[in-house]
């Protein structure tokens, strides 16, 4: 079952990790300790993502300038086994609400669907599911109209809290976000030249469905946060420079 948020709110806040670890103390009398993260080091597990934009960085360039609606596309994956899925993503903003479209897909399939090729139920795990279907042409749409590429591989380590029974309410807390240029369509966990894009810093995300929950309220007073701009893929390149991205090497 894909249980991702499709629409949401979003808090983000730059940490440090001894915050973080007090943060993980207040957030378990609320929430429970995502299955998979509590088997994992740490209580986390490895996120990959490969952001694909246009030739000039269009969807990067929207987000620097502050647009009221934009989106990224970005393939996700967390396992490296040739039968593990990917995830091909829209995650839009439009003014203050977060949207994402997901397509659970084939990893034999994403190589040529990430040039834009067009989709076929078959590139589904799920090929009865007609709404990932139509996820998935939106995003196909997308490359073919942006003429997109891979730019960016961008990793980390997550620690997920979900509501009991529900998923109106989740937070994340993500670690050693890494960050490289990567032209090619692959889904490698290493990389080779890794970008620290916040240091040693830690980024805590505050997600929900409806309204800011009361006791979210009291998390940001004791803990004294103070919520800000974390764009992994955005900064990891601004703090690289762009020009290592402009150029497609496919």
């Amino acid at each position: 079952m894909d249980t991702i948020q499709k629409q949401r709110f979003e808090h983000k806040y730059v940490i440090n990790e001894d915050i973080a670890l007090g943060i993980r103390d207040f957030v378990s009398s609320y929430l429970d300790m995502d299955p998979y993260g509590a088997t994992q080091p740490n209580l986390s597990y490895s996120v990959h993502s490969l952001y694909l934009d246009s030739p000039d960085l269009r969807t990067y360039q929207e987000t620097v300038n502050g647009d009221r609606n934009r989106y990224k596309l970005r393939i996700r994956y967390y396992e490296t086994s040739d039968e593990a899925p990917v995830y091909f993503e829209i995650k839009r903003r439009v003014d203050k609400i977060i949207a994402k479209k997901r397509a659970i897909v084939h990893r034999r399939a994403a190589y040529d669907l990430a040039r834009g090729f067009i989709p076929s139920p078959n590139d589904l795990v799920y090929p009865n599911d007609g709404e990932q279907m139509e996820a998935l042409m939106d995003f196909c749409r997308l490359v073919h109209h942006l003429h997109a590429r891979p730019k960016v591989h961008v990793s980390y380590f997550r620690e997920a809290w979900i509501a009991n029974g529900a998923n109106k309410i989740r937070v994340t807390i993500d670690r050693s976000v890494q960050s490289e240029p990567q032209h090619s369509v692959s889904f490698a966990h290493d990389l080779r030249n890794p970008h620290l894009v916040f240091g040693k810093k830690v980024i805590l995300e505050l997600k929900f469905t409806n309204r800011f929950p009361n006791w979210f309220m009291d998390l940001v007073r004791v803990f004294g946060l103070r919520a800000g701009p974390a764009a992994k893929y955005v900064d990891g390149i601004t703090n690289q420079g762009e020009h290592r991205f402009i150029r497609n090497f496919v």
